[in-house]
């Protein structure tokens, strides 16, 4: 029988078999973040459209073309396109910029944009992304830039090389609006309806235009570093070489502006070409101007965001390792009323130190049950029956093995079976040399 309703189109649907993916992305960025200083900020899905207007800005496509909008009754709302916007209207309402700074967030959201759904684009995506308050130094752009170095480190994905440009601030970048409105007047017919517009009003946004194009008449347009002013070029020079301290390779492109209008001096993007069109896997940069433009006082910032799903792309292709997914480690195979009643006891001692314990709550004969902990991958069962609830003793029988050891069911049933479990994780170690599955086999918590 069809389904009436499916999910809408540029959405997908996250299953219990591909969770344990998400779940290493997110724990590795986390940790990572963590050790640069950075905490977790939590902002709402929808914002006030008009935070949008200001800050991504008028005459990107975010804006013009992507944006999910709804009116409420006498307001308008939009479904964040990005996290940034949010992030900064959060740090100003609370009174985080009045703090010590800088202030360092990072978060895990998703965003919506109306767009021609492909691999690698959605229109419901999920990103990594901080933010950095208060520091104009281009050492902050280095941190920045190390830290999402560091996450793709990590989570060990290759081939990804580090583009960055300098597109100037508000001073340098009015006479490069000249020069590039010289350069694109005589193309001006061929131009897309929308790169027509943005000549008079945004001409850098041509050069991130989609349409293949407008995309081959900016091949030869005047590059933005060669307008830079002194400070602007001071500032990229630094970073440049702080990066090589660091040892961070990198490559100059000019021709990199990000698709948002809030960005000044740094941009950079971490490309692959594993994923054909949609090959940025991270982006960021500085954006001095935007907590000014919001309403707050002159404090500069910069940060960057990373495509979950592009990063899952990428990882998938090159067999990265992931953490293990969590499975049952025990099934009660119960037969009667008493039996269960004392499986669901002895499941909830275990589930106290974070072992998963299932019992038969379908009604299923033994033999199904016990077809059913194959099915699940349980690394050990347990039968009870009259027998064994007579004479308080259950037989563990490991399901990889089938050694079976006898134990009873008493006060101290929680510690014996913990004792053959434990072994057989640290036997699992030591013959896989994974120190993430013991994060995996212990629920992710240190359980002594």
């Amino acid at each position: 029988m069809a389904l009436d309703i499916k999910r809408p189109n540029g959405t997908e649907d996250i299953l219990p078999k591909d969770i344990y993916k998400w779940y290493t992305v997110e724990k590795i960025a986390r940790e990572v973040a963590e050790t640069y200083g950075f905490s977790e900020i939590r902002i709402p899905t929808f914002e006030s459209t008009n935070l949008f207007q200001r800050s991504v800005g008028e005459t990107t496509d975010v804006v013009q073309k992507e944006m999910y909008t709804v009116k409420a009754k006498e307001s308008e709302f939009t479904l964040r396109p990005e996290g940034t916007a949010g992030t900064i209207r959060a740090l100003l309402q609370n009174g985080l910029l009045n703090e010590a700074l800088p202030q360092r967030v990072f978060y895990m959201l998703s965003c919506f944009r109306h767009e021609r759904p492909q691999a690698g684009r959605l229109r419901e995506f999920h990103q990594f992304g901080l933010e950095m308050a208060g520091s104009a130094s281009p050492s902050a752009d280095a941190e920045v830039i190390s830290l999402a170095k560091s996450i793709l480190d990590k989570l060990e994905i290759k081939n990804i090389e580090l583009y960055i440009n300098s597109i100037g601030c508000p001073v340098c970048r009015a006479k490069y609006h000249e020069a590039l409105r010289n350069y694109f007047e005589s193309r001006k017919d061929d131009l897309c309806d929308t790169c027509k517009d943005r000549l008079v009003k945004n001409p850098m946004r041509i050069l991130d235009c989609k349409s293949e194009i407008c995309q081959e008449i900016g091949k030869d347009a005047p590059i933005i570093l060669d307008y830079l002013c002194d400070e602007c070029s001071n500032h990229f020079e630094t970073l440049k070489k702080y990066l090589t301290s660091m040892e961070i390779e990198y490559k100059v492109n000019p021709r990199i502006v990000r698709g948002l209008d809030y960005y000044t001096k740094t941009v950079f993007e971490f490309v692959t070409t594993e994923i054909g069109a949609q090959g940025t896997v991270c982006g960021g940069g500085r954006y001095d101007g935007l907590i000014e433009q919001l309403g707050g006082q002159k404090i500069p910032a910069l940060g960057f965001a990373m495509g979950i799903e592009r990063l899952l792309i990428v990882m998938d292709k090159q067999n990265c390792d992931y953490i293990q997914p969590k499975t049952c480690d025990v099934y009660f195979a119960t037969m009667g009323d008493d039996a269960l009643n004392q499986a669901m006891i002895l499941s909830q001692q275990l589930r106290k130190d974070g072992i998963v314990a299932e019992f038969d709550v379908m009604g299923r004969g033994i033999k199904a049950q016990m077809k059913y902990a194959n099915k699940i991958g349980a690394l050990f069962t347990i039968v009870i029956g009259d027998n064994e609830l007579e004479n308080n003793i259950v037989k563990v029988k490991d399901m990889e093995t089938g050694a079976e050891t006898s134990i009873c069911i008493n006060d101290k049933f929680k510690n014996s079976f913990t004792d053959i479990y434990l072994d057989k994780v640290l036997n699992k170690m030591d013959e896989d040399d994974n120190s993430d599955l013991l994060f995996s086999f212990l629920g992710g918590e240190d359980n002594g």
